[in-house]
């Protein structure tokens, strides 16, 4: 049986949804319908594409540049089951798993006691962002999220502790530096 996901797009090289060259999938489906959100289109569970993940996978790792994946939406929890299998191989093959939802830490763990994919899935994942877009907390300060609210989760950390841990060094834009090394030949 092959497994699937239902995907709104693929961005194949992003600088923006975490840290390095990641490849982000945007998940299909969302019940936040959050006010302002930038990725509307992605809200609908009919639409968008069915894609083998297995091909999906083998895609990211033909790409040596890629040095992290990122889950995106719509929201990945709504298929925790898909994104979950899709985590586990491309964690085993060394690469960072970043997660965006809509649903706060507190209320995934509560979400966890039925769903066990959703509890692979956070075991398996590196970073959680968390928390719906709040428009009216929109800002350009904060580094990879759309609102203030949002929390960027050592997801590790915080399942352990049974408590949200936030990453402080992704707290601020002016915290983050970008390092460049320069290699001539």
């Amino acid at each position: 049986m092959k497994k699937t996901v239902r995907l709104a797009g693929i961005a194949y090289e992003s600088l923006v949804n975490g840290p390095g060259i990641r490849r982000v999938f945007f998940a299909q489906g969302c019940k936040h319908n959050c006010k302002g959100c930038f990725n509307p289109e992605t809200h609908s569970f009919d639409k968008g594409i069915v894609l083998e993940i297995d091909k999906l996978i083998k895609d990211v790792l033909e790409n040596p540049m890629i040095t992290g994946v990122t889950f995106s939406g719509g929201d990945p929890i709504e298929q925790a089951h898909s994104f979950s299998y899709m985590a586990k191989i491309l964690k085993n093959k060394g690469l960072n798993i970043w997660c965006y939802t809509g649903f706060t830490f507190e209320q995934l763990l509560i979400m966890t006691r039925s769903n066990k994919k959703l509890l692979e899935l956070l075991n398996t994942i590196d970073v959680l962002v968390d928390g719906k877009f709040i428009l009216e907390e929109k800002s350009f300060d904060v580094i990879f999220r759309g609102s203030k609210n949002q929390r960027i989760l050592d997801i590790k950390k915080s399942l352990s502790l049974k408590k949200a841990c936030e990453v402080s060094k992704y707290k601020n834009k002016e915290e983050v530096v970008i390092k460049k090394e320069y290699v001539f030949v």
